[in-house]
């Protein structure tokens, strides 16, 4: 075959036909191309061939001789067949068993030479004599380089039901074989050169079928020299495209803001505290973005209570000075509310004019919005939907980054011509991660909490201590301070064991009849939520008993502690973020992980590392090693196209030199033209999301 792999459909690979393409395609192996990138899930080493008298009962060992015997046996009390064979190497003899396959009798025959692979039994009956059930098997009289299921370091392939691993194995075998030569390698010899990776048909080959001196360990960690030029072929499509998207952006006409600072410094003398160090360092380093005459797309990233709304806020008002309108976009009401009620009361005596939009709100000021009446726009994903126009939009804010699509800030940007944008995110991302996957932004980070916050303290504790948590709440309720109660779900299900927010709270009047008990959550009118949380924030109610939606923005002081329910059902920087609304102020708060059983052993991890750490930081890289980084971020969410093989963590320093490699060729020709089969991978790799690639 001399067509590309990519064009040849798997039907036509030997050993295929229709009824096995449909099973391949539920692995989605549609196409040659697809066969010789669905990578070994591990691999087994038969390498070793003993002589038959020094197997090992319970051991998984490879042995090779003739065959002595053979024949289907009839099971009386089941109506089975058995297909046996016996072989020989002269030092002893061994029976392989196959239950159900009386016609693999047919593939066999006296004199015949193998090898046989699997888990050494004794008899059961006889209690002597040794046994394979089912093993894998291979003749000797095969072109010896044919040997791919045994004698050999040999892949295991994740399957699908009708499909077996060995069957897998041919396929894949006899793909290589058909199309290998047809494999165009896209990366210049030089940069393979530069980081010391093998050829890519080289690398086809042998992380499929690997040779006799290969690492087991490295193979199976996916380390070996083979899966490491796979990855880096990843990692570099990856940064390419992410390098186009920002020298694209950084091309881009823009606008050069050029305030006077006299509405920042206003807002300087209203606050009560002086900004940290690291807030002053971010709000230089985006002013300097704001200046120039291209877009600033700039990443503002800080643990939670760090201050980064006051930084944001900050450029918010440069934008505004200088004749311009801001949009600050929230992924929840009650986020996007909270931004209002915090921002409104900072400006509203510097002659500005801020307003809400949420889908919720009757009251949607279009007109207003789109002659420039009004400053600033705080909302939800409303704030994208067709009917809204600003008349000089200069500034996007978006908050929460990991909660919203590509293509949703890709919208809001459509706004306006070439906006300024600033994107913020309390969920504390490891710089790896988040040069990774907001690799088309600037980087900022405050790296520094208010002066007399102390860490809250963290404790956890079981369904059977109850009354010391109670005990606790009543305590800090009795100094005059408040309590969040978060549940993980608005009310029981038959189908949950969850405690639920609205049954919690309902006990929790029971037990404390003399405090003030109010409930939020996601399921209630904005206007019904805006009144409890001021309820709340005006000191009206003593314990608060919500979900999730306190996770994030919500800045009550006076709270001083949060009981979390079913702490062990909560990912690690959930966890994290629920504790974030408490330690606001100078007193010493707390935070109780109520943990019910059973608890997984991921799960005693995450309340581990709760109660060891306050750094979102290190709190992140936790969660990123426990849940890899598809799920840490999301993919979809993140926008960028899946990883199949390579793992940022595990390829830190791969990324680095994609990155660095990517950024020289990006550099030296940003439209591929030089490197045509390079282009192709670069597309093929970011698929549908070809667009944004395009024209981000």
């Amino acid at each position: 075959m001399d067509r590309d792999p990519s064009e040849i459909p798997i039907q036509y690979i030997k050993g295929v036909g229709p009824q096995r393409t449909k099973l391949l395609t539920r692995l989605s192996i549609q196409t040659a191309a697809d066969a010789l990138s669905y990578l070994p899930l591990r691999y087994e080493d038969r390498r070793t061939i003993k002589k038959l008298h020094a197997l090992t009962y319970g051991q998984k060992e490879t042995a090779v001789g003739k065959i002595v015997a053979l024949d289907v046996i009839h099971l009386p009390r089941s109506r089975s067949k058995l297909f046996e064979l016996v072989i020989s190497d002269g030092t002893g003899l061994l029976k392989g068993k196959w239950f159900n396959q009386p016609y693999m009798k047919k593939l066999f025959r006296i004199g015949q030479e193998v090898i046989l692979s699997g888990i050494v039994k004794q008899n059961s009956y006889r209690g002597t004599g040794l046994e394979m059930d089912n093993p894998e098997h291979e003749f000797i009289d095969t072109d010896a380089d044919n040997l791919i299921h045994t004698s050999r370091i040999v892949p295991i392939y994740r399957t699908t039901a009708g499909l077996s691993v060995r069957v897998l194995r041919a396929i894949v075998f006899n793909a290589l074989s058909a199309c290998l030569e047809q494999v165009r390698d896209p990366i210049p010899m030089e940069i393979l050169s530069r980081n010391r990776l093998p050829e890519l048909r080289e690398s086809i080959a042998n992380v499929h079928f690997p040779p006799p001196e290969s690492d087991i360990e490295a193979l199976n960690g996916g380390t070996s020299c083979y899966h490491r030029r796979l990855c880096f072929d990843e990692l570099l499509n990856l940064e390419i495209g992410i390098a186009v998207m920002k020298k694209k952006k950084s091309r881009a006409p823009g606008i050069a803001f050029n305030p006077r600072g006299e509405l920042v410094g206003r807002l300087m003398e209203k606050l009560s505290f002086r900004p940290t160090v690291a807030q002053e360092r971010v709000f230089h380093e985006i002013l300097h973005g704001m200046k120039q005459p291209h877009p600033m797309n700039r990443l503002l990233q800080g643990d939670v209570g760090c201050g980064k709304t006051i930084v944001a806020l900050m450029a918010m008002l440069t934008a505004v000075e200088c004749g311009y309108q801001v949009a600050l976009m929230a992924p929840t009401e009650i986020l996007a509310e909270q931004h209002f009620i915090t921002i409104h009361n900072l400006v509203e005596d510097l002659g500005l004019t801020i307003s809400l939009l949420t889908s919720a709100r009757k009251e949607k000021p279009k007109a207003e919005i789109a002659s420039g009446e009004i400053d600033i726009v705080v909302g939800t994903h409303a704030l994208i939907q067709e009917g809204i126009r600003f008349r000089k939009l200069g500034l996007v804010v978006i908050d929460e980054q990991h909660r919203f699509g590509v293509m949703q800030r890709a919208a809001l940007r459509k706004k306006a011509h070439n906006p300024d944008v600033l994107v913020m995110t309390a969920t504390p991302i490891p710089r790896t991660l988040a040069m990774t996957v907001y690799g088309d932004l600037d980087y900022s980070v405050i790296d520094e909490l208010p002066p007399r916050r102390s860490p809250v303290r963290t404790q956890r504790y079981t369904s059977r201590q109850k009354n010391l948590i109670y005990e606790a709440i009543s305590s800090e309720v009795r100094k005059s301070r408040q309590v969040y109660v978060v549940y993980p779900v608005i009310e029981e299900s038959e189908n949950s064991d969850l405690k639920s927010a609205i049954t919690g709270k309902a006990a929790l009047e029971m037990i404390f009849p003399d405090f003030r008990i109010g409930l939020v959550h996601g399921k209630m009118k904005t206007a019904e939520r805006e009144a409890v949380m001021t309820a709340f924030k005006d000191s009206g109610i003593d314990i608060l008993v919500s979900t999730t939606v306190i996770e994030v923005g919500v800045d009550i002081p006076n709270a001083t502690m949060m009981l979390i329910v079913h702490a062990e059902r909560f990912g690690l920087s959930q966890l994290h973020q629920l504790r974030g609304r408490v330690g606001r102020g100078s007193d010493q708060s707390h935070c109780l992980l109520l943990a019910y059983e059973p608890c997984s052993d991921e799960g005693r991890k995450r309340l581990d590392i709760m109660m060891k750490s306050n750094d979102g930081f290190r709190i992140a890289e936790e969660d990123l090693a426990i849940r890899g980084p598809g799920e840490f971020l999301g993919t979809r969410q993140s926008g960028l196209p899946d990883l199949k093989i390579a793992d940022i963590i595990r390829d830190a320093k791969l990324l680095e030199s994609a990155r660095r490699e990517a950024a020289q060729i990006v550099s030296d020709d940003p439209a591929l033209e030089k490197s045509p089969g390079l282009k192709w991978a670069v597309e093929a790799f970011w698929h549908e999301k070809i667009e944004m690639f395009k024209t981000s």
